[in-house]
């Protein structure tokens, strides 16, 4: 009697009374509980869960839904969804009927019914059930449903919106997360399975299999039982979504936080799989050599846009590409780059590759080379392109530590928030601590002739202009060198990974007890950087540049220009070729490159009894900070000379002792001059300097020059 009176009223009401949200504002309302990260193509790359109430994939057309899953859900669940409107009185009355002598009450809500109650939680149904007063208004929402949407706006709605298992909501979810694909590509048994899930989600696979049986036999499905019950026993207990391959996951974690949110990245997805391939094929190969963890970063030369940000390929949640890691000799480049730009040296310029002992006031220095061997004299070109760490270190005594440490910080490296006394000479061979990203966009500024500019994640992000702050011809000759497979041959040999067939400038880095390895490389239009090591400090085996990092750098490359190869720069004004040879012949006769005013046709070898006296350090107007952190006693400043055997220190008139090694003075506050002098107390060499006390505050004066 019931039944009958609710019928008729909700059929003497007009269904238009009922309020309902039109189809497009469902629609539109509607959020993904990821917000998707998308390529600069627009591509999707890269999901991240911002929603932890459910899960919910993007909204999916009907027409992008399997036909077989509407056919078995309408048959699971209302068979007369395209005849009745709304309600389908004749389920219902069957439904009133066989509850009358079952003790678990059948329900007949239609799919309508269904979607009215999913979009207004006050028809939802409570523990108890629904009372008289729900079910008045769910029927009538759904009749209002019926009258204003069209079916197929109805069971697209449906499917997108009710929960088929545990915190699966929707079919797109539900696809991903029970079957690993889309909702297209659902088979008819995957279909018959979520349609299996809908009256009880969260059942027992056994249940829901057995439902999923019986609705194949109505449906005449060719599918037998046992290849349903494997099928659902596959699916329920391992989900997919554990499995997907994630591209690029902390750089969602960086521009993404809201869900549905969709991001257009710079990033090129195609690109960012391969450099991600390429990588973890490398890293399988180093794996006997205790290797576990690497990251890549591209960078666009001309926009700064980065293309590619691989952050860990060896399965860490650790940010490879901003991680800080020791340089190793990747510094060395912008060491020799300044001292081309000071003119204290050209590429042709010759270097003594042998012992050195350098004072420092935690004792002597002593820099050895990679194979352990010295070269003995040898060109600029040579030592940087083979990497050799006397000559850089003596380099680096020329130019002085704090322009160093200046320049470095002026190409972009941050993290060297350090002192320069806190690196000392082994800043020469990379001992501060620097990030792919910082590291790979200081090669970039060598890329752009010596121009500074920032990078971006996003198309729409607003870069300042780029500022000059390397000299455009030391900079170009800086790059010749590193694109020169001759002169890199003296250590790597000819035949190596950096070698790419087209014009290509590089270097390779290798930090103390091979706890990092670095490729970084550049050519007209890309600057890449790769590292590769062990995030928990773990020292690799037997890698070097060539063999660690080197082979993942190459492939990006050749993959980065397999339609358009590299060119080499125009060459900058300010920077002229000569044809030189050495007398003796240290290096064989070649065209070298040199900043106006500086070339030389014949590179002749001065002995060392040829040599000029000349102090070294401090150079002329040197500042010198006293550190308020050290106290004063043990504070040292080391007088170094060249050829400066048979000469003595004087210092302010007072003559200190023998220039022939470097010399420990206990530095005080104010204006000096320093000479070198000879028996006859004769002034050879002299330079003045500055030493700076701690202000009132006890914050140290800035040094520099």
């Amino acid at each position: 009697m019931l039944l009958a009176t609710l019928a008729w009223a909700a059929l003497s009401v007009p269904a238009a009374r009922a309020e309902v949200a039109t189809a497009e504002q469902v629609r539109r309302d509607y959020r993904a509980s990821e917000a998707q990260l998308l390529d600069r193509h627009g591509v999707a790359l890269q999901a991240l869960r911002i929603d932890m109430q459910g899960r919910r994939a993007p909204w999916v057309a009907l027409g992008d839904i399997s036909p077989a899953l509407p056919a078995a859900v309408l048959q699971a669940e209302d068979q007369r969804f395209y005849q009745h409107e709304g309600v389908d009185w004749s389920a219902a009355g069957k439904a009133a009927w066989d509850n009358l002598f079952r003790s678990r009450p059948r329900g007949a809500s239609t799919i309508t019914m269904q979607l009215a109650a999913l979009l207004d939680p006050r028809l939802q149904a409570a523990k108890q059930g629904r009372s008289w007063a729900q079910k008045w208004d769910q029927v009538q929402a759904a009749r209002a449903l019926d009258a204003s949407w069209s079916k197929q706006q109805i069971l697209e709605a449906y499917l997108n919106l009710v929960s088929f298992r545990g915190e699966l909501q929707g079919v797109g979810a539900a696809a991903r997360g029970l079957f690993g694909k889309v909702p297209s590509g659902l088979t008819l048994t995957e279909s018959m399975i979520l349609a299996s899930l809908l009256r009880a989600p969260n059942a027992a696979p056994a249940m829901v299999w057995q439902r999923a049986c019986a609705l194949s036999r109505e449906l005449r499905a060719p599918a037998t039982c046992s290849e349903i019950e494997l099928r659902t026993l596959v699916a329920m207990g391992k989900p997919q979504i554990a499995q997907e391959l994630t591209p690029a996951p902390q750089v969602a974690q960086q521009l993404l936080g809201r869900s549905g949110q969709n991001v257009r990245s710079t990033l090129d997805g195609q690109l960012q799989l391969f450099a991600q391939t390429a990588l973890r094929q490398q890293l399988m190969a180093l794996r006997e050599r205790n290797v576990g963890d690497g990251a890549v970063l591209v960078l666009d030369n001309a926009s700064g846009e980065i293309l590619a940000y691989v952050a860990n390929a060896g399965g860490s949640e650790i940010d490879g590409v901003t991680a800080l890691r020791q340089a190793g000799s990747t510094l060395k480049p912008f060491l020799y780059q300044l001292a081309l730009e000071r003119r204290l040296l050209t590429a042709a310029s010759v270097i003594d590759d042998s012992a050195i002992d350098i004072a420092t006031p935690t004792g002597l220095y002593v820099p050895q080379n990679y194979d352990k061997q010295f070269k003995g004299q040898v060109s600029v070109r040579t030592s940087l392109a083979s990497s050799l760490n006397v000559p850089a270190v003596r380099t680096l005594v020329m130019t002085g530590l704090e322009r160093f440490h200046s320049r470095l910080q002026q190409v972009g490296l941050s993290s060297l928030t350090e002192p320069p006394d806190y690196y000392g000479y082994s800043l020469a061979l990379g001992s501060a601590e620097v990030s792919l990203l910082e590291l790979t966009n200081a090669y970039r500024v060598l890329a752009n002739g010596g121009l500074y500019s920032g990078v971006k994640l996003t198309a729409s992000a607003q870069l300042p202009a780029p500022r000059r702050v390397l000299d455009a011809a030391a900079s170009f000759i800086v790059s010749d060198i590193l694109s020169d497979r001759a002169a890199r041959s003296v250590t790597f040999g000819l035949k190596n990974e950096l070698a790419t067939g087209f014009w290509s400038a590089v270097k390779t880095g290798t930090s103390k007890d091979m706890r990092d390895n670095w490729c970084i490389g550049y050519s007209d239009r890309y600057t890449v950087g790769v590292w590769v090591g062990n995030f928990d400090g773990q020292p690799m085996w037997d890698v070097s540049g060539v063999t660690g990092a080197a082979p993942a750098w190459r492939d990006v490359m050749d993959y980065l220009h397999r339609q358009q190869p590299g060119r080499a720069p125009a060459v900058p004004a300010g920077v002229q070729s000569r044809q030189i040879s050495y007398q003796p012949a240290l290096e064989n006769p070649r065209s070298e490159w040199f900043m106006a005013g500086t070339g030389s046709a014949v590179v002749t070898l001065v002995t060392q009894a040829q040599r000029v006296p000349t102090i070294i350090y401090p150079a002329e107007s040197t500042i010198i900070a006293i550190d308020p952190d050290m106290p004063e006693a043990v504070q040292r400043v080391f007088f170094q000379a060249q050829a400066g055997k048979g000469l003595s220190w004087q210092l302010d008139g007072t003559e200190l002792g023998q220039a022939g090694s470097a010399y420990a003075w206990h530095p005080t506050p104010g204006q000096h001059a320093l000479a070198l002098v000879d028996s006859a107390a004769r002034v050879v060499a002299s330079t003045r300097f500055q030493v700076r006390g701690s202000d009132p505050a006890g914050a140290a004066a800035p040094s520099g020059h």
